[in-house]
Parts: structure tokens; sequence; C-alpha cells
């Protein structure tokens, strides 16, 4: 059920999901907050019905704001505060058409998502994932010369499709802690400065990088642009002991694909944060031992989870007070 702190005079503020209690706490302080206690997704009516009942919205990723959504009657809402970086869950031409605000949480989830995708390269190369299945299921022998034999990171190389802030993070981590040499293709010239800090090279095209790479690992943004950009002829141009890791959007892979390219050898593994329709992940993938699947953990640190909901509320302030977004989307 939805909890609503009653404050007369004060903006209606509706939550989709929990959220930290630390950032709860200061939202229910500061405004007339409803806060979605039992963590239940939200059904589209019950989307339109929060639009049409609160001044500010605050969605996460797994809220689908459409067209057909956001065109909703007598709508109040004039600001949606995503909790989350990623906003291809929002039409935001819609949004925009509609007058209304869009703002994300950027920056603050840099460094764990890098983390995370870190962690996801090390799982699948030294089959971590399939290793500790193993010892739970008192498979474990004892130790010998060629049992569960990995790949070993340290100077190999990584290939970036994508070199914003997660991936210039990531890249930090790879050259300077595993002495990777570091690789990648994005369609905007990034900062020099970025590129020098770890001697990356950049490549003329995706492919470039996937025919060079040992470990690939998506950084781009999703959307109509990125929409399958991972697709059968794509990852039939990776090495065959090549891995793929993506913590950025489930839909810039083709899970059909993917499937297709690990069951045929075409690559060694991947391991995997996001999913194409998420919660929802495809059986077949589950079969794989060389696949590490995660639960979108990508920026599930308390540290990181709580700055979110701090910069939500930075961009309410800013705008109830009539000033600009911090962090505008539209």
């Amino acid at each position: 059920s939805i909890k609503v702190n009653n404050v007369m005079n004060k903006p209606r503020i509706i939550v989709t999901r929990r959220w930290p209690a630390e950032v709860e706490s200061v939202l229910k302080e500061k405004y007339d907050a409803v806060l979605n206690e039992e963590d239940v997704p939200m059904s589209p009516a019950e989307l339109q019905t929060a639009l049409q009942q609160c001044d500010v919205l605050c969605p996460t990723v797994s809220d689908k704001l459409s067209a057909d959504i956001i065109d909703v009657e007598n709508r109040r809402t004039n600001l949606i505060a995503n909790f989350g970086v990623g906003f291809n869950h929002i039409d935001v031409d819609a949004a925009q058409a509609n007058g209304l605000a869009v703002s994300n949480t950027p920056h603050v989830l840099t460094d764990c998502t890098a983390d995370l995708a870190m962690t996801l390269m090390l799982m699948v190369a030294r089959r971590a994932g399939e290793g500790e299945r193993h010892v739970r299921s008192k498979q474990w022998t004892g130790w010998r010369p060629t049992h569960m034999m990995g790949t070993k990171l340290t100077g190999k190389t990584l290939g970036l499709i994508g070199f914003g802030r997660i991936a210039q993070a990531m890249a930090k981590k790879a050259h300077f802690g595993f002495g990777m040499k570091v690789i990648f293709h994005d369609p905007f010239q990034p900062q020099q400065a970025a590129i020098e800090a770890v001697k990356a090279k950049a490549c003329a095209s995706v492919e470039d990088v996937l025919s060079e790479a040992d470990f690939v690992s998506i950084h781009c943004p999703g959307g109509e642009a990125t929409y399958h950009l991972m697709n059968a002829d794509r990852l039939s141009a990776m090495q065959n002991h090549a891995f793929l890791i993506n913590t950025a959007r489930g839909d810039v892979v083709d899970q059909q694909a993917l499937i297709n390219s690990l069951r045929s050898g075409q690559i060694a593994g991947a391991g995997l944060d996001v999913y194409e329709g998420e919660p929802a992940v495809p059986e077949q993938l589950l079969e794989f031992e060389n696949v590490v699947l995660l639960p979108h953990l990508g920026s599930a640190t308390r540290e990181t989870r709580v700055a979110m909901g701090m910069r939500v509320i930075d961009n309410i302030d800013a705008f109830i007070a009539g000033q600009s977004l911090p962090d505008k989307v539209v």
C-alpha cells in the first residue's frame, strides 16, 4: 500500500519504489512525500494516476513512462525526477511535448558501476561463478593442476564501446590495477586528457575494437541509436577467446545472437548485469557455465544509492525554487 505523509502547502512527491531510509527521511521532512513502502512496481494505470496526483514523480529504471502514460489527461506533474542516470525508460520526446521537465542522477554512480564491470570481468575470466557453484554443490575433490583453469587479465586488451565517465573509470582501474591495454570507440570525441591518462587508443569503429580486444565492455547509452548494437555480425567479429561484459543497457545486446554465439563457441563467455526486458532473463542464458549473471547491481552500494537519492532531491529543490535543474535531461 502507499503511505501518504500529509503536509499542507508542500509540493507532493510520489516515489515509485523503495529508496534508502536516509533519503526517504529527507523527502518526508521537506515535502508531502508519498512512499511505496511495499516496494511493488506500479502498473501503467497507477503511474498515470500518480501523474494526476503529484507535482513531482520520482521513477526508476524499472518504470516505463511511455507516451501513452505521459499524455494522461489532467496531469498535475511538472517534473519527472528520475532515480538513475539512464532515462531510456522515459519517452523524453513526449515529456518535452507535454512541457514536462526531466532530470537524472549522473556522476555519483560512476565508480561503483565501473567496479561492477571489473567484478564481472574478473569473475568470467577466472570462472568464479562456476567455481563458487562447484564448491556449494560439494563437487570439489581438491586442488589439481588442470582444474578450472581460467584466463589471465594482466596485460590483456580491454576494448570499451563508449568512453564516457564509467568507461573512463573502468579504464583507469584496468590499466593501473591490471596493466591492461585500453582501446575504445566512441562517436563523440572524449577529452584528450582522459585518453592520455590511461594511454588508450581510439579506434575508428566498433569492429576495430572487437577484432583486437580480449575483453569487450559496453558503456554506451540505450535507445534507438544503440539498439542491438551487439548483434550477430558484431559478436562474430569478436575473437573466439574474448569475453563480453555489459553493465550499460540490456537492449544494446541482441540476447538471442549472444546465446547463439555462446552455444557455438564464437566467444569465450559473458558477464551481464543488465538484460533486455528485465527482470526476465532468457532460460538459455541460465544454462551456460561461462556466463556470469547479476541482477542489475551496477550502482547497488549504500553510499551510491543514498547519493543518487540526494541528487534527486537537489533537482527537486532547484525545480521548486524556480532554478535551473542541476541534471537536466529535458
